[in-house]
């Protein structure tokens, strides 16, 4: 018996029966011979972890764009503070933590530079307009791996697809990332906004505090132990009616006093009209692309290249780029 078959025979023994089992994956795009040593979902976590675009996200923004210090969260800090959530979530649902897990490794992998900022620019200049969960899809579908994508399987390509947007995923964890995503920025985003000095603790407001609790660790630990409460019969990844409430009210204040219009934000107005000029120029300098992106236009087309391209930056390649383009080098005879 290999190690795979027997993690698999573990599954069926220990997991709920409401988890998705490795043994029965509605399988990937191409077919493939089957590791002797992992599960499906297992080869799906390690090949999102050792892709560029996952290596890629520790210099994309989460919310604050350029902070001064270190300790500030990132895209990949992000990622895996969802990560690490919704396995504990997993665990005491008895669901599958792999599958779980590869979700949200994988789960912005699409996201433009400067966060939120970015993605607001590439949806109004694109045509079709621009969703980082679908261009999540395409990147470990279509772009890593020199363009043959990393063939994850279905369940994994529906979580990171569902994981935002009107669509509920079709496994419970891949639900169970939903919540993860919020819980994991609502909560992070208020320790970078104390630590950057626009909240105090105190500002959070008291209908919140009174249900979730006064400080992070206390907000992320009794939302994780409701969901584990209020979710074991199978139908569903969900929160109790008052931790619901509590929770969309916490989000709420987060927008108002610090996603829109903060001191935090003030950068943003500059990503963006640089990441404009940058998606303008491109469109009309498909020269500068680089080659694989070049060879790419006459099969995907001028505009799902050069935002292909854009969407994949990095913050500090953006400046970069748009410095080579757009500043001014001093000449020497």
């Amino acid at each position: 018996m290999s190690v795979r078959t027997y993690l698999e025979e573990l599954e069926e023994k220990t997991l709920s029966p409401y988890a998705t089992l490795s043994r029965n994956s509605r399988g990937r795009m191409r077919p493939e011979e089957k590791c002797d040593v992992r599960t499906d979902f297992q080869r799906d976590r390690d090949r999102i972890i050792y892709s560029k675009a996952f290596r890629r996200l520790k210099h994309k923004t989460q919310v604050f764009i350029s902070p001064e210090g270190d300790h500030y969260r990132t895209r990949l800090t992000h990622t895996l503070e969802v990560s690490q959530i919704a396995r504990t979530i997993a665990r005491g649902l008895r669901l599958n933590e792999d599958l779980t897990e590869a979700i949200a490794l994988g789960h912005d992998l699409g996201h433009t530079p400067f966060g939120h900022a970015g993605e607001r620019v590439l949806d109004r200049m694109v045509s079709k307009g621009f969703k980082h969960n679908e261009q999540s899809v395409r990147v470990v579908s279509c772009l890593e791996k020199d363009r043959k994508g990393l063939n994850l399987t279905w369940e994994v390509l529906d979580g990171i697809q569902c994981h935002t947007g009107d669509r509920m995923p079709a496994t419970l964890e891949g639900q169970i990332i939903r919540y993860a995503d919020k819980i994991a920025y609502i909560n992070h985003d208020i320790e970078d906004a104390i630590r950057g000095g626009i909240l105090r603790e105190e500002d959070i407001p008291e209908e919140a505090a009174a249900i979730l609790g006064r400080t992070s660790s206390q907000r992320i630990n009794n939302m994780i132990v409701n969901i584990i409460e209020n979710s074991g019969d199978g139908k569903g990844i969900r929160m109790s009616r008052e931790f619901q409430e509590a929770s969309d009210h916490l989000r709420d204040f987060m927008f108002k006093k610090v996603y829109i219009g903060s001191a935090a934000k003030k950068e943003e107005t500059k990503a963006e009209r640089m990441l404009r000029e940058l998606f303008t120029w491109l469109m009309e300098h498909p020269e500068y692309l680089p080659a694989d992106f070049r060879d790419s236009i006459e099969k995907e087309g001028l505009e799902q290249s050069v935002t292909d391209y854009v969407a994949g930056m990095t913050d500090r390649y953006a400046v970069r780029k748009f410095n080579e383009i757009f500043v001014p080098v001093s000449w020497l005879e």
